[in-house]
């Protein structure tokens, strides 16, 4: 059957290519750089890729983890690599996120020296709070703030994280301040969360989901544009009277400027296969994140709102990377 599922794989990818392109391209080993450190959601992304992708291509794909700078590092040398087919780039939006926080510091531009190929996934934040706290809705959360201006403390893995410039978002749209808490990773911010000693925050749904189901924390909405299956009973921002406050997380594949089309569509044909595997979608599951598929013109308009958007927030908040 595996055989099987490998041949048919091929040859769906084969008839949809040109015949000079299909004998051309790949012919030896493919290169994911994720630039971050393994074991992390988009290293799991990539190593799910790495391990069905073979079928489709018929040449091995390699994991190559570059981490260092927000993910800067191992996306420049993305960006240098030959545009001949062998090196994508495996990411997430702190990508265009980056764009705004090191405008006068990076050395590349992620719009224009990255071609989009395909989305892989969705990942989801929750707006949580202590079961302490008397607030259940955002309506509530924005009279509390209003009434304690830049009293009421958030807390975020880092200056300049999505978690970070969700709630900015979150807070412009309420029109409210609060005390902004960084700390250096994930897991020092959930503690003092759970502690109650923090007021709010924004976390990934594979994070804070334990937790609310063992009564520790208290979700007031989720940042995804429809509810989530995991919790039907949580509004989401905009049902709870914002508007354009989804803070999902994409993430997805990318070629550096110049590879060609055809390696670019027949990418992404192999991606999307590869995203249909039930196995692939558990997997994704395990880390809080949804398969999702698209061609790159797609993607590429995704990206680009995306970019638009948190360039505004970084803008009017004057958020500048540590």
């Amino acid at each position: 059957m595996k055989i099987l599922r490998r041949f048919l794989a091929i040859l769906i990818i084969m008839l949809s290519m040109p015949a000079a392109s299909i004998a051309a391209w790949p012919d030896r080993p493919i290169t994911l750089i994720v630039p971050f450190t393994p074991g992390t959601g988009i290293d799991l992304i990539a190593r799910q890729l790495a391990a069905h992708l073979p079928e489709a291509l018929g040449q091995p794909v390699v994991v190559e983890n570059l981490a260092g700078a927000s993910g800067n590092i191992g996306t420049e040398k993305a960006v240098r690599a030959d545009p001949d087919g062998y090196t994508f780039l495996v990411t997430v939006n702190t990508l265009v996120m980056n764009r705004s926080l090191y405008k006068n510091k990076l050395r590349f531009d992620p719009l224009s020296d990255l071609v989009p190929v395909g989305q892989t996934s969705w990942g989801s934040l929750l707006l949580v709070t202590h079961p302490s706290n008397a607030a259940n809705t955002v309506a509530e959360v924005a009279q509390a703030a209003k009434a304690q201006p830049g009293k009421l403390t958030y807390g975020t893995p880092g200056v300049g994280t999505p978690h970070h410039l969700s709630m900015a978002l979150f807070l412009d749209g309420i029109d409210a301040t609060m005390l902004h808490v960084p700390y250096k990773g994930t897991s020092g911010a959930v503690t003092d969360m759970l502690a109650g000693r923090l007021d709010y925050m924004f976390l990934p749904v594979h994070v804070a989901l334990p937790h609310v189901r063992a009564g520790q924390l208290k979700v007031i909405a989720t940042g995804s544009p429809k509810r989530l299956p995991q919790i039907k009973d949580v509004p989401t921002l905009t049902e709870s009277g914002l508007k354009d406050a989804d803070v999902d997380m994409w993430y997805g594949l990318f070629a550096p400027k110049g590879t060609s089309d055809d390696v670019v569509q027949r990418m992404n044909q192999a991606i999307n296969h590869v995203l249909e595997d039930p196995s692939v979608a558990k997997a994704f599951d395990a880390q809080g994140m949804v398969p999702a598929t698209s061609n790159p013109a797609e993607f590429g308009e995704l990206v680009l709102k995306d970019a638009k958007r948190w360039d505004n927030v970084i803008s009017r908040n004057e958020i500048k990377a540590d």
